[in-house]
């Protein structure tokens, strides 16, 4: 900018603080869109991702689960070897670490066997090896050594 000549000094001197300041404002502010457009890009890019996910969800895992043991033909046994029952082998429920995508599948495996073989819930707890469910359980026996009952009767209280 071109002062009139008889400017004084002191005027000229603030006008050149001031144009430089206002340059180093200028600059800055072209930094700060900069930064303002990036993040918006990505941000507009992270959005469509989600919504591309949304419209087209992942298929879901199918759980791993044994398939129920098939009944045998009936056979009329003599009563001498009715009175020795002969169960079938049952594979065991895999291991529960008390993750929710897994409960109903656990519960199912567990009622299959129990219904089929053991008939008690205690040896349910077996299984609860890891995890939130090794604590749970480890409380369920904490329980029942304070107040000398076992806090869990039957099956159903056990689901629950």
């Amino acid at each position: 900018m071109l002062l009139p000549l008889d400017t004084p000094q002191g005027i000229a001197d603030a006008l050149g603080y001031l144009q430089h300041h206002l340059h180093e404002l200028t600059e800055r502010q072209n930094i700060s869109k900069n930064n303002i457009n990036t993040t918006l890009a990505a941000l507009t890019a992270q959005l469509q991702q989600l919504t591309q996910l949304v419209a087209n969800p992942p298929p879901l895992p199918i759980p791993n689960i044994p398939p129920p043991p098939v009944p045998s033909p009936l056979v009329f046994l003599p009563p001498a070897l009715m009175a020795r029952q002969i169960c079938p082998k049952l594979s065991c429920p895999s291991d529960f670490s008390r993750e929710r995508h897994n409960g109903c599948t656990f519960l199912n495996s567990c009622s299959l066997y129990i219904h089929l073989a053991l008939e008690k819930f205690l040896w349910a707890l077996m299984f609860f090896k890891g995890g939130r469910a090794t604590k749970w359980s480890k409380n369920v026996f904490c329980q029942k050594a304070n107040t000398g009952v076992f806090p869990i009767q039957t099956w159903g209280d056990f689901e629950q």
